[in-house]
């Protein structure tokens, strides 16, 4: 069978051959993606987060009693050597290690991280793999990177993948060239989303992936959200009391600030929505990046609910506002504060992935 008739062979690989890992309504799961980091220096992008993120590991989640999934991109290895990285960042490797303690830590490789298997003293080695299968109940939810449903570079042309490494870390490094990733090309991004949404309808599965550094939630990006509430607040409108109105027109502006800079920005990179049907299927969640400007995406699993949370620092935070209508918690006196940008239960979830894939 070619190619084109079988659509998702190596996402079904990744199902047959996952870690499996249970779930019950006491676990606790923190997974982060693209770290990216590098050796330190100017262009590490993990270097403007590095702090928020090991505060946010050492004093929140640690002792909440999270368990912890890197689910691929940790290390930017097109750019720097692992030993570069590995020396910079010893104590963040040291911090994920002690959230074994608390039920498990595993890490999975991505397109930028993958050569890690081929280094022998590599601190996380032994917490390596391609992907994880969590069992909830009778429901999976499968987590991996998101590059393999682009399999036609990485697995049909290996020498091509390998040319493509050695040009961005020996010719692009040196010279200042952006990285050419995934992430920057809103049409490659939109079809390998694509691709692992209707490979997860088809097994009806929730796919929980990293690699466009597009948070998804409910397989619906920010835009999404931000349309579908807004369009919730001006039915509430016509039928508010008169004094509930204004806090509604209010919510509306603040709501419609956010999507006029989404659509701004979206000039740059272009803007796609998560819309892959007609059918809204909630099974790809997308934890993000730790290399945002305004701060870090994260997937929380606790017990039998699902979260989209953003930790940001101080006054950077503001343009992102919480479906949920939570408020930003402060950690401590850090400066660092999270919002829980939207949620749900695990049951729900799973209903509808029965019900309409």
């Amino acid at each position: 069978m070619s190619l084109h008739q079988k659509k998702h062979p190596h996402l079904e690989k990744l199902l047959e051959t996952a870690r499996p890992v249970r779930l019950d309504s006491s676990s606790k799961v923190l997974i982060l993606s693209d770290l990216h980091m590098g050796n330190g220096g100017r262009r590490d992008e993990f270097r403007r987060n590095a702090e928020l993120v090991r505060s946010m590991l050492q004093e929140y989640y640690l002792p909440g009693q999270y368990s912890l999934v890197l689910n691929g991109d940790i290390e930017e290895l097109f750019k720097f050597s692992v030993e570069d990285i590995t020396r910079v960042w010893g104590h963040i490797y040291e911090l994920f290690l002690q959230f074994e303690k608390n039920g498990f830590f595993w890490k999975t490789y991505g397109n930028h991280d993958s050569d890690l298997f081929e280094e022998r003293d590599y601190p996380l080695s032994k917490h390596l793999l391609e992907s994880i299968r969590f069992q909830y109940e009778e429901e999976v939810m499968l987590l991996f990177h998101g590059h393999q449903a682009s399999i036609l570079l990485w697995e049909t042309y290996p020498l091509v993948s390998r040319a493509v490494v050695l040009f961005l870390r020996y010719v692009a490094k040196p010279i200042g060239i952006r990285n050419f990733s995934t992430a920057y090309n809103s049409r490659r991004r939109f079809a390998i989303e694509k691709s692992i949404y209707e490979f997860s309808n088809q097994a009806k599965i929730v796919s929980i992936i990293g690699h466009t550094h597009r948070p998804l939630f409910e397989s619906l990006s920010k835009v999404d959200h931000l349309n579908y509430k807004i369009e919730e607040l001006c039915r509430q409108y016509s039928s508010a009391p008169k004094d509930e109105r204004l806090a509604i027109k209010e919510r509306i502006g603040e709501l419609k600030a956010m999507l006029d800079a989404c659509f701004t920005e979206g000039k740059k990179i272009g803007l796609r929505s998560g819309r892959y049907n007609n059918i809204v299927i909630p099974s790809v969640f997308n934890s993000g990046c730790a290399i945002g400007k305004r701060g870090v995406t994260a997937l929380e699993i606790d017990g039998d609910r699902i979260r989209l949370v953003y930790w940001f620092k101080e006054k950077q935070g503001r343009r992102f506002v919480s479906d949920r209508n939570h408020e930003p918690e402060q950690l401590g006196n850090s400066g660092f504060y999270r919002i829980v940008l939207n949620e749900d239960h695990l049951d729900y979830v799973f209903s509808r992935i029965r019900l309409l894939a």
